[in-house]
């Protein structure tokens, strides 16, 4: 069972190659799918846009967002594609975990021009 840390490694590899081959600009859409299909060539387990149930106040809303790629149940994948990522970008990832009690996200803008540049560890108590 890998942890989340260990997950983290395999995506940022994942996010160089996958930024590597097609290049910024893109459609969020298409930098998910080509994950998605690196994590399946892996063997990796995931959940592609995954609806989340959110509570308030004790009532159920059926649905409180929906995470890009929740990768082994264990860290959540939140994918960009613009100019610069704001607050609240940051803030919303942050909400996901709480909420879904994980303890890490990464956060990656693919509309950089060095990848490295694009990516942001969100921690929930890890």
């Amino acid at each position: 069972m890998r942890t989340e840390n260990e997950i983290s490694k395999i995506l940022v590899n994942i996010f160089l190659k996958v930024h590597r081959t097609p290049g910024p600009g893109l459609l969020e859409s298409v930098y998910e799918a080509a994950i998605c299909y690196e994590l399946e060539k892996l063997g990796i387990p995931f959940k592609r846009q995954q609806g989340i149930e959110v509570y308030y106040d004790h009532v159920k809303m059926e649905l409180g967002f929906r995470a890009d790629i929740v990768v082994d149940g264990k860290v959540i994948v939140e994918i960009k594609s613009v100019d610069t990522l704001t607050d609240v970008h940051y803030k919303v990832l942050l909400t996901y975990l709480r909420l879904t009690n994980l303890k890490l996200g990464l956060l990656v803008n693919f509309n950089v021009t060095l990848i490295k540049n694009g990516i942001t560890r969100i921690v929930n108590n890890l």
